[in-house]
């Protein structure tokens, strides 16, 4: 597993190599030990599995406040998603910058969403399944999110955006209040 930085600290892309033959393909999709460099201390203490039907579909921007603020690591295992990572923790170089991130099973990358930093997707392609390792668990009174189209932020989205949660867009905009999250 090969990890390489990105424009917003803590955010990583982990690479991991294709093993193919006769039969198919093999790949190592976590090691705790490759990616303790990057993990620390934490532990993986749930994992998720999403689908989305449509293209063009946004899911996002997610997080959870402390004190359940959670590092995901992002695996696309089927079609392809434009994953966006946002920072959002206070006092960061990279406040309110976001960083995108083609992730489809052929290229068999992995984004890496620490604590404070928002995460979403587009989908590339019908069909797609995503697989997200949480070092938290899931407490909805924690969980929070900013608005996909926040002017603020001014994400870049592949496609035309066709479907979005009421959810999703029942999040505040940021405004000049807003000075981060804590981690």
């Amino acid at each position: 597993m090969k990890k390489q930085g990105t424009s917003l600290s803590g955010v990583y892309v982990v690479a991991s190599e294709n093993h193919d033959d006769s039969r198919g393909r093999f790949a190592r999709l976590f090691c705790a030990k490759a990616l303790a460099p990057i993990i620390g201390d934490r532990s993986i203490v749930q994992i998720n599995h999403s689908q989305t039907t449509k293209s063009g579909t946004v899911r996002g921007l997610h997080y959870q406040k402390k004190p359940y603020s959670e590092m995901k690591l992002i695996r696309c295992l089927k079609g392809a998603v434009w994953d966006v990572a946002v920072d959002l923790r206070k006092g960061s170089a990279t406040f309110l910058k976001w960083y995108a991130q083609e992730l489809t099973p052929e290229n068999n990358l992995m984004m890496v969403a620490p604590e404070g930093v928002a995460h979403g997707f587009q989908t590339l392609k019908p069909d797609t399944e995503l697989l997200y390792l949480h070092t938290e668990y899931y407490q909805p009174i924690h969980e929070a999110g900013v608005r996909y189209d926040d002017a603020l932020i001014n994400i870049s989205w592949p496609l035309n955006v066709e479907d979005v949660s009421d959810r999703d867009l029942s999040f505040s905009l940021i405004d000049e209040q807003f000075k981060g999250l804590e981690v």
